[in-house]
């Protein structure tokens, strides 16, 4: 969310986000449930300053051109490409049963990118291999059926890559430990005070982690220095810092509502539609479907 609010910030690019809502069908089949989950995670684009003035919001299941340009890259990729990726490798090495959405992975969400001719893709370091098999992708198609898609390229941003947990590892709802992004002080506060800590280190790295995403490594360097061991003391000011951050989108997302959320993503879809339909037109002339 960082990268997307920086990048917007820039000045430089014209910003579409969308909900990912058929691929959360691969973990998610609940009707009630993901219609909640669609609801919340717009809320908290909108809150954290991606409003529907300045970015397209928007959800993939209402452009339709998403899942129709999937099948056919389906055509032109083979299977052997796919078992490479990590989702599919991941799954088969944990010996999980594993579905067709899953093993696909990598085309919808290639389709989701070269809809919309992107230049630029902010991903963390796991997504990384996605926008190389989207260039892999786009390429073949240029190469089959004349130059047709702009080929991405990603954006990591170095002290987002991979965003530390409370635990140590990467930060995931999967790992249970996260620090909630709209949570009240109380629940900062608890998530906080569970960092692991090193007890015999002098500087507790864990915390530094995340507190290096919110101040200028500098400035903690002399709080961490001044208060060596007092591992308390720099959990509260960690405390205290995301707060700071947290408090006014907080206050933000809690003034939204769901009818709010509708309309958002009612004209979202309506701008997201227009462009996909183009590309997609371009697409049906180019493999000859378009009589």
């Amino acid at each position: 969310m960082k990268q997307f609010v920086d990048l917007l910030n820039t000045g430089e690019y014209e910003c579409s986000v969308f909900v990912a809502d058929y691929h959360a069908l691969n973990f998610i089949q609940n009707g009630d449930e993901l219609r909640g989950l669609i609801v919340d995670l717009v809320k908290d684009y909108v809150a954290i300053g991606l409003g529907p003035q300045k970015v397209t919001i928007f959800k993939q299941s209402d452009v339709p051109e998403h899942t129709e340009l999937t099948w056919i890259f389906d055509t032109i990729t083979t299977m052997p490409y796919l078992m490479r990726a990590h989702a599919y490798k991941d799954s088969e090495a944990k010996d999980k049963e594993i579905s067709v959405g899953t093993f696909n992975y990598p085309m919808l969400m290639a389709a989701d990118i070269l809809l919309y001719d992107t230049d630029v893709v902010p991903v963390g370091q796991d997504q990384k291999q996605h926008i190389e098999y989207t260039r892999d992708t786009a390429e073949k198609f240029n190469r089959v059926f004349g130059e047709t898609f702009t080929l991405p390229n990603e954006l990591i941003l170095k002290n987002v890559a991979i965003v530390p947990g409370t635990d140590g590892r990467k930060m995931s709802k999967s790992y249970g430990n996260t620090i909630p992004l709209f949570g009240t002080k109380d629940d900062i506060a608890k998530a906080v005070m569970s960092i692991v800590t090193d007890s015999k280190a002098e500087s507790p790295e864990n915390v530094y982690a995340i507190h290096a995403l919110l101040r200028d490594r500098n400035e903690l360097g002399e709080l961490y220095k001044a208060n060596k061991g007092k591992y308390k003391v720099l959990k509260e000011s960690l405390i205290e810092d995301i707060e700071a951050l947290v408090a006014p989108m907080r206050a933000k997302r809690d003034s939204i509502s769901d009818a709010d959320i509708k309309r958002v993503l009612k004209d979202g879809a309506e701008k997201a539609r227009e462009r996909a339909s183009k590309k997609m037109a371009e697409v049906r002339k180019k493999i000859g479907v378009s009589l």
